[in-house]
C-alpha cells in the first residue's frame, strides 16, 4: 500500500515563516509613516480656516493682507483658539506676498519626527486667485507634509 503524505514538511513551514517575516519587515515601517502622515494632515484641515479668511480678504480687497492686518480684522479668533488633537495653533502672519499661515503641531511622540514642528502655507497668485502651497520653511520632515 502507498502511504499518502499528510501535512507540511518542516522546510515548507520555515519558508512560509521567512516570507511572512520579510513582508512584515517591509510593511511595518510603511504603516508607521502612513499613520504619522495622517496625523500631520490635520494641519491642512485646520489651516483651511486661515486660508479661507485670507482668500476672502483677497477677493474683497484685491490684495493680500497688510502688516496691520490682525486675526480679528480677518474674522478669525485668537491663534490658540484653533486647536486639534495634533495641532496646537493656527497663525496668520506677514504681509503681502510674505503672508503665511502656520499650523504649529503639538509635542507628541505619536507625531514622530514632526513633533512640535510647523507646517507653513504660502499663497501664490494663479489666474487671479490664490493657490496655497506648503512652504519650504515648514520644519516637519518632507515625507510627512501634506501635498497642499
Amino acid at each position: 500500500m502507498q502511504k499518502i503524505q499528510q501535512g507540511f514538511t518542516l522546510i515548507e513551514l520555515m519558508i512560509v515563516v521567512a516570507i511572512i517575516g520579510i513582508l512584515a519587515a517591509l510593511a511595518v515601517p510603511a504603516y508607521q509613516d502612513y499613520t504619522i502622515r495622517s496625523k500631520v494632515s490635520e494641519a491642512a484641515s485646520m489651516a483651511s480656516v486661515g486660508r479661507t479668511a485670507v482668500d476672502v480678504w483677497f477677493s474683497e480687497n484685491g490684495t493680500l493682507p497688510s502688516a496691520s492686518t490682525t486675526h480679528a480684522s480677518l474674522g478669525l479668533s485668537l491663534a490658540t483658539s484653533y486647536e486639534g488633537k495634533y495641532v496646537d495653533s493656527i497663525t496668520v502672519a506677514g504681509a503681502g506676498a510674505a503672508t503665511t499661515i502656520t499650523a504649529a503641531l503639538q509635542t507628541l511622540s505619536e507625531l514622530g519626527s514632526c513633533s512640535g514642528d510647523n507646517v507653513i502655507y504660502s499663497p501664490r497668485r494663479k489666474a487671479g486667485n490664490l493657490e496655497w502651497v506648503v512652504s519650504a520653511g515648514s520644519t516637519c520632515t518632507a515625507k510627512y507634509l501634506p501635498r497642499r
